[in-house]
């Protein structure tokens, strides 16, 4: 049979194959390695996975890559990023090195709020350059798909106005990425003397808007007449790779913790969200426990970020559900901190765990996930095949996208990493390289290292 393309003489093929289901326990440890291993591939989708010998008796095609005994393996998911905003926080990475914590730094007005000033004064080609650099370093690191929150605005125009900032990057870009909607972020200052103010605000505008700008096309009427929302013009429609159209979901996110949103308005913040069809995901239980674990599981939540001080019971309903925990150790790192989210008991308790960069302007600004990894493994005592796991298969059924990347398996997204080196284990191993060699997202050269 003739395909597109064969990727062939691979030293190891890491698959991370699940079965269409994330992995847990044992299955975490398997990393669904095949010595000498190719893939066909047909119209951007795996058609098969094995041996050389295997392939080439079944397959032909013009185009084929020949790894020579380098890795191959699925590319790189990233389920929790925070890359649309303008500007950096260099100055309070110095405040950190000399002792100020993230909550010290917020309350004074620094940290989500020095950002968000800074973005809302940004205009959209701004956001999306700058963002776009993000990117392409994203992508020299592996990652070719992606998750990007809003939460930097914190007021109706600017938060829709990053949604269609992650449109535009999705429409441009290799990296195929999800949006997460996340206006709560933090309280803005003008709501800071009553938050659940704002609270109604994201309730009762921003949520139902956002909801709109899922269905349709919206575009900016004027300078001052606020946001309008059409069908697309005929002649544009071809151009515009809609979320709800490519099915693609759309997520809603909450802060839960302490100088950001209450247990309280976090679920009505869930719960309306949920009521409007949003998938729903929730940071949880970085600095305090405020029991946002719970309600967010009971919710049925894709994902639930951070847990850094998740409670044994709550990591036993995790491990019950189907929400994935998704773990941050970048932060913790960025932090100076001794203490990480316990992915260790949450993997040995039959937790689904994901590792993301977090890749923010001030906790955690760090494009790889083969840090991320690095990390995981020396203070999370995560194996590099349980870490490699949860940054391919887990991760992207922490996006809602496990049935079509993430690993490699047929009728899969062709989506692939060429490594140089012939031993998977030695991303984690060498903390600081970058083995990324090829990039292939839907069976095309998107990178070359």
């Amino acid at each position: 049979m003739k395909v597109d393309l064969i990727i062939y003489n691979a030293g190891q093929l890491v698959t991370c194959a699940s079965e269409e289901k994330p992995k847990r326990l044992a299955q975490m440890r398997d990393a669904g390695l095949i010595a000498g291993g190719a893939a066909a591939i047909q119209d951007g989708i795996i058609s098969a996975v094995g041996t050389n010998a295997e392939i080439f008796d079944d397959f032909e095609a013009e185009n084929t890559i020949n790894a020579a005994g380098k890795v191959v393996c699925p590319a790189f998911v990233d389920p929790h990023t925070h890359i649309v905003f303008a500007g950096d926080r260099i100055n309070e990475f110095e405040m950190k090195i000399k002792g100020a914590d993230y909550l010290e730094i917020m309350a004074a007005g620094g940290g989500i709020l020095n950002t968000a000033k800074k973005t809302r004064a940004a205009s959209l080609a701004d956001l999306v350059e700058q963002s776009s650099a993000r990117l392409d370093k994203m992508l020299a690191h592996g990652t070719a798909t992606a998750e990007i929150k809003t939460g930097y605005g914190l007021d109706t125009e600017t938060e829709l106005k990053m949604l269609q900032a992650v449109e535009e990057l999705d429409r441009n870009h290799a990296v195929d990425l999800m949006a997460t909607f996340l206006p709560a972020h933090a309280v803005p200052p003008e709501y800071k003397k009553n938050p659940d103010e704002y609270v109604d605000l994201i309730c009762g505008e921003m949520l139902p808007l956002a909801s709109r700008w899922y269905e349709m096309s919206f575009y900016r009427n004027g300078i001052d007449t606020g946001w309008t929302f059409n069908t697309p013009p005929p002649a544009v429609q071809k151009d515009i790779k809609k979320f709800a159209l490519r099915h693609k979901p759309l997520f809603v996110d909450v802060f839960c913790e302490k100088n950001a949103f209450n247990l309280e308005q976090s679920r009505r913040i869930l719960e309306t969200a949920k009521s409007l069809g949003f998938k729903l995901k929730a940071h949880v239980d970085e600095f305090t426990n405020l029991g946002c674990a719970r309600a967010a599981i009971g919710l049925g939540a894709t994902s639930i970020d951070h847990l850094d001080a998740t409670s044994d019971e709550e990591i036993r309903l995790l491990a019950e559900s189907d929400t994935i925990g998704i773990v941050t150790p970048t932060v913790n790192f960025n932090f100076g901190a001794a203490h990480f989210a316990d992915a260790r008991k949450m993997i040995d308790a039959g937790c689904a765990i994901a590792l993301s960069t977090d890749y923010n302007p001030g906790s955690a600004p760090c494009p790889s996930q083969t840090m991320a990894m690095a990390i995981a493994c020396r203070y999370q005592k995560l194996l590099p095949a349980e870490a490699f796991n949860a940054v391919t298969i887990n991760a992207a059924f922490g996006l809602g996208l496990g049935e079509k990347t993430g690993s490699l398996e047929v009728g899969k997204q062709a989506d692939f990493l060429i490594l140089d080196t012939k031993d998977y284990r030695e991303i984690a191993y060498e903390f600081g390289s970058n083995f990324v060699e090829t990039v292939i997202k839907n069976g095309r050269v998107v990178f070359n290292g």
